[in-house]
């Protein structure tokens, strides 16, 4: 099998890890371009990545030559670009979240299952070294039967980085913590934990900042058996701190804190690892992070075309965090305990 070709669609703020991860990953693909409508963006990704560029987005769709898509752009634009990629196609690999609304995400995974092409979402924090360990510690059960978890999100944004236009509102990004950087932490939680039974949150916008959606949320989670959980989230936490993930199960607990994973047990033995880098991406610059875990995202998706898999990312498991992430909202709007909504096979 060749290498396979792709567009990327949207040269903005988030494409600088997926340009390095195409660059190291060059002897498995080859960019056929990079498409923004703005001359500048264009200009700008070209000299500094070496790569074509284009600003006719109609010959990228029409082109036979291209695989794959990468679409980069913000949530509101998703549902017609996948539609058309689907339609002519393409794999997508498509950036977080889904779309503005579950209802819309729904619509462009039904276009990718209908098309037959792969949908892959950039949910990163699933190929981190560390995250990957604990999960494989869960699934030979080393742990035991899991009875608490707790996620928690400590990020800090700038009011600078919600006047930019669009940011932090309904209509552009479909929502605030959770949906913008909340997901990445609670697409993990639910990787490893699978989805609650039922959820309570409460979900405010700060003093801190002047944006239309929540910039702070916790809620309590019950699970299938029994186990209990909390969620934390916030862009108000100066001056941002590492992501962590707590699971206490019956025969041990542990605890994901940023790169690093620590797991003790009550045979008095110990586990622990590292991913070897900074997470990053917590503070004012959301996008200081290494590239490693968006290019394991980019191989994966590679290995889902050339093997005829789904991605571990799909777009059906984005869904989880979608419907995750309405349920603690509905909570929080209502004042009520809301039943997580779990989905059959596609």
């Amino acid at each position: 099998m060749g290498r396979t070709r792709i567009a990327i669609i949207g040269l903005g703020m988030a494409v600088e890890p997926h340009a390095k991860s195409l660059i190291d990953l060059g002897d498995r693909l080859e960019v056929v371009c990079g498409y923004s409508r703005t001359e500048a963006r264009r200009a700008a990704f070209a000299g500094k990545y070496r790569l074509p560029v284009s600003g006719n987005l109609d010959a990228i769709f029409t082109d036979p030559s291209i695989d794959a898509m990468m679409i980069l752009t913000p949530p509101n634009s998703h549902g017609e670009l996948v539609a058309r990629a689907a339609g002519a196609g393409k794999h997508i690999l498509l950036e977080k979240p889904l779309d503005v609304s579950t209802a819309h995400a729904e619509t462009l995974v039904d276009a990718a299952e209908r098309a037959g092409v792969k949908l892959g979402v950039v949910l990163q924090h699933r190929f981190r070294p560390a995250a990957e360990a604990l999960a494989g510690l869960l699934a030979q059960n080393r742990l035991g039967e899991m009875i608490g978890v707790s996620a928690r999100l400590y990020n800090w944004r700038p009011q600078s980085y919600y006047d930019a236009p669009g940011r932090g509102t309904r209509a552009r990004d479909g929502g605030g913590v959770l949906l913008t950087q909340g997901i990445h932490t609670l697409d993990l939680l639910l990787s490893l934990t699978g989805l609650p039974d039922e959820v309570f949150a409460y979900a405010t916008t700060s003093p801190i900042h002047r944006m239309e959606t929540e910039d702070m949320v916790a809620g309590v989670l019950r699970y299938p058996g029994g186990a209990m959980g909390t969620v934390s989230a916030t862009t108000c936490a100066f001056p941002g701190f590492p992501d962590r993930i707590d699971i206490i199960c019956t025969r041990g607990t542990a605890v994901l804190d940023g790169p690093t994973l620590t797991a003790k047990f009550h045979d008095g033995t110990e586990f622990e690892t590292a991913d070897g880098g900074p997470g990053g991406g917590a503070g004012a610059d959301p996008m200081a992070f290494p590239h490693d875990h968006h290019r394991a995202v980019l191989a994966d998706f590679l290995d889902a075309i050339e093997a005829d898999r789904e991605p571990r990312a799909s777009g059906r498991e984005a869904l989880k965090a979608h419907d995750f992430i309405d349920a603690l909202l509905h909570s929080a709007e209502t004042g009520a305990a809301v039943t997580v909504k779990r989905r059959g096979a596609a």
